[in-house]
């Protein structure tokens, strides 16, 4: 595990962007989102939020309480932890609209 291989205090302990960490979290809950088949609606649902508030922590614009932070979790059968670390793609895509493949 990522977090698992990093020192958690002392000299050793490197500093984090928190928009970066957002941005993970934000690519964690679609990437895990997509491994169980559910859609933003479904997942919304399920956790009781609107889907465009799902729709900004998918896209890293959402700075999220713990509390959102653990229910989200919840919902997706994780553990917290396991939503704040680097995402398994190595693309975290920015907030805004997705570009358009050119035919």
């Amino acid at each position: 595990m990522f977090l698992r291989s990093l020192p958690l205090d002392g000299p050793g302990v490197r500093p984090f962007d928190p928009d970066r960490v957002v941005r993970w979290v934000g690519a964690r809950v679609a990437e895990r989102r997509r491994v169980l088949g559910m859609t933003q609606e479904l997942l919304a649902e399920k956790l009781g939020v609107s889907v465009k508030y799902l729709q900004r922590i998918e896209a890293g614009a959402e700075n999220l309480t713990l509390r959102s932070l653990v229910g989200l979790a919840n919902g997706l059968d994780l553990s917290p932890v396991a939503l704040i670390q680097r995402p398994r793609n190595s693309v975290v895509r920015k907030p805004g609209r997705p570009r358009t493949r050119k035919k």
